[in-house]
């Protein structure tokens, strides 16, 4: 780190915010509108540029990073068709609270308003969908801009922030001090709260938890399941949050978001009492806010949200909670039990809840299924994986299959887009594999999920990360193609693919490939894609007319 007493230049000045706040992987593709932090980049080895091949694939990896780790993912990109590429993961990090910060060239500060080359007014650009965004005006001010991005990534709800650098900055040479490592404050509940929490357990009959949200900690998740666990009491994930509660637990119910039980649904609906812990309840997870009525649900809400301007917004909570969710679970810690003749009461409703979830993700072999079976696929994984493989998808009906029948076992171990974003999963599963070399990655994608960011191949074998793509490939957008059968039927526009040889495109970017035609021979072609020592790419030849585990696309 450089001596802030001598004069460096904003690119320099940036680099040395970044590593004082533990910053130690950026993604980016490069621009001549930031060279000198690429410069500066150069010389700091403890911090790792990966290079991208297109500016939305490397918002996603920093998304990612964001997810996995809590702290903000660093993405730079230039200006103009640049940073319109990274919009994609700042939506993405927005829906999903993830913390996040991206870097984007500007024109110089004399060329501003003029419509100069590739300038783009990022305030208005991206100030519906990020935290905060801001145009630094002066060199000096690097270190307040970056800590102060830092903390508004961090805190309360996190998400994306976008920072916009004129040329002319980082060129520019200063004295400055630096800024120290922020530090983010806590919410903690009340005791008063609590007390209120345990009463309103007293008298329910049918309670339910919900979880959601960023911010856990194993250590946090395991204080939520000792309270869960104490209690007796049945615990549904939001939308793609299935990682925060071990789905092997006995008081595991099961997800509310994309395919999810219609038994499960109907008994959140019938619950009493509400324990939303960190999720925002929104539209996926409520089903269209149908499931909990806005804005007063008929369900008895608790309501424990980071962010108070969360509480509120779309449900009136009978108990707002503002706190952290680390804080909130640790606290949970000090209640005590509900004791054992009221919770006599909801035993059989979570007894029967658990196995409603264990027949619903369990898979049942079908004669109608032509090709793979993708259920069977999903299981398998979910038997011989590691329990802190990372999971990684990005959106189509291929991801239904694996919300229902993959287990998740611990904390960052999904890395699925909540805003329901193509082409994420396979930036993500890159980004994981980089960031924990040596924990399992495996990616799923459909066939028109996979042809958004395929030539992240490159930068895959590029870096060394060998992670596994299941490409689940049925020559369509099926998600697309479902709607139009049920709205339109028979009338089939755009959502026909016809896709490249994708065994021999993977073999040209240096990745291992194979194409599975049978349900019978994964096994084996999963073990010789482990083996591989690189990227593999695995296709599997699906039927199409099983447009989700329980539908024929006929039907």
């Amino acid at each position: 780190m450089s001596d802030s007493t001598s004069p460096r230049n904003g690119g320099r000045v940036l680099v040395d915010a970044l590593l004082r706040n533990g910053a130690d992987t950026v993604y980016c593709v490069p621009g001549e509108s930031y060279l000198a932090v690429l410069d500066a980049l150069y010389e700091t080895p403890s911090i790792r540029t990966i290079t991208a091949r297109h500016e939305g694939a490397a918002s996603n990896m920093a998304d990612a990073y964001g997810k996995l780790t809590g702290r903000p993912g660093i993405c730079f990109v230039t200006r103009g068709p640049g940073a319109t590429h990274a919009s994609n993961g700042v939506h993405t990090a927005s829906e999903d609270s993830t913390p996040m910060i991206l870097f984007i060239g500007q024109v110089e500060r004399g060329f501003i308003g003029r419509g100069a080359f590739q300038e783009v007014d990022y305030q208005q650009m991206f100030g519906g969908i990020a935290k905060w965004v801001t145009e630094i005006d002066s060199t000096e001010r690097i270190p307040e801009i970056v800590s102060r991005a830092y903390s508004v990534a961090m805190s309360g709800r996190p998400g994306p922030v976008v920072i916009s650098l004129p040329e002319d900055v980082l060129f520019g040479s200063v004295i400055v001090d630096d800024a120290p490592r922020v530090q983010v404050a806590q919410a903690a509940p009340e005791a008063t709260s609590l007390d209120a929490l345990r009463t309103l357990l007293n008298e329910a009959e049918r309670p339910l938890v919900v979880v959601g949200g960023t911010g856990w900690t194993p250590e946090s998740t395991a204080a939520l399941a000792r309270f869960v666990q104490a209690n007796r009491l049945p615990v549904a994930a939001s939308f793609r949050r299935q990682d925060l509660f071990d789905n092997r637990d006995s008081h595991y119910v099961g997800q509310l978001g994309l395919g999810a039980s219609p038994k499960l649904v109907a008994r959140a609906r019938d619950a009493d009492l509400l324990i939303v812990v960190g999720s925002r309840l929104a539209e996926t997870t409520s089903s269209g806010y149908t499931l909990f009525t806005s804005p007063t649900p008929s369900q008895q809400l608790v309501h424990v949200h980071p962010d108070p301007q969360e509480l509120g917004r779309v449900y009136q909570a009978r108990l707002p909670i503002n706190s952290s969710l680390s804080s909130f679970a640790h606290a949970l810690d000090d209640l005590e039990p509900i004791h054992s003749a009221a919770q006599q009461r909801w035993h059989a409703w979570t007894d029967e809840a658990r196995a409603d979830y264990v027949e619903h993700s369990t898979p049942h072999s079908s004669k109608e299924i032509n090709g793979v079976d993708l259920a069977q696929v999903v299981a398998h994984l979910s038997e011989v994986l590691d329990e802190d493989a990372v999971i990684s998808n990005g959106a189509g009906n291929y991801t239904v299959w694996v919300h229902r029948f993959y287990r998740y076992r611990k904390l960052a171990t999904e890395l699925a887009p909540t805003n329901g974003a193509m082409g994420y999963g396979f930036p993500a599963a890159i980004a994981a594999k980089l960031r924990e070399p040596t924990r399992q990655v495996v990616c799923f994608a459909g066939d028109g999920c996979f042809m958004m960011y395929p030539q992240e191949l490159a930068t895959a074998v590029q870096f060394g990360a060998p992670v596994i793509v299941i490409l689940v490939n049925n020559n369509m957008l099926g998600t697309i193609r479902m709607h139009q059968e049920r709205e339109y039927p028979g009338r089939i526009s755009a959502t026909q693919l016809v896709n490249p040889d994708f065994v021999a495109m993977a073999h040209a970017f240096g990745a291992h490939a194979e194409r599975v035609e049978r349900t019978e021979d994964f096994a084996a072609a999963f073990e010789r894609a482990q083996r591989a020592g690189t990227v593999a790419v695995l296709e599997l030849r699906t039927d199409p007319l099983q447009i989700t585990p329980v539908n024929r696309l006929s039907a």
